[in-house]
């Protein structure tokens, strides 16, 4: 599912116009963000939780000649679903 088809889902749960819908979507995934990229935990419930993690910088292998390559630390959003999340998707 996309962008585009969550925003139909919306229009047709909701009757909201396309517009609108795609409108809240598009606002709901900005405030996510957002809230990451200030370093908030966002914590939908009975969804799950979206977190930060630090990856530390560390060393690689460039495939196509061997060499050693230093790969740079990063931020990761990760996502953490709810017990009903899980309980829904193993049945």
């Amino acid at each position: 599912m996309n962008n585009a088809e969550l925003a139909e889902t919306l229009v047709a749960n909701h009757a909201l116009s396309k517009a609108d819908a795609r409108k809240a979507v598009d606002g709901l995934l900005a405030a996510i963000v957002a809230a990451a990229a200030k370093g908030e935990e966002v914590s939908l419930s009975g969804f799950g939780k979206f977190k930060i993690k630090d990856s530390p910088a560390r060393e690689g292998r460039n495939p196509s000649n061997g060499e050693t390559i230093q790969i740079a630390a990063s931020k990761k959003l990760t996502f953490v679903p709810a017990k009903a999340v899980k309980d829904a998707l193993n049945g």
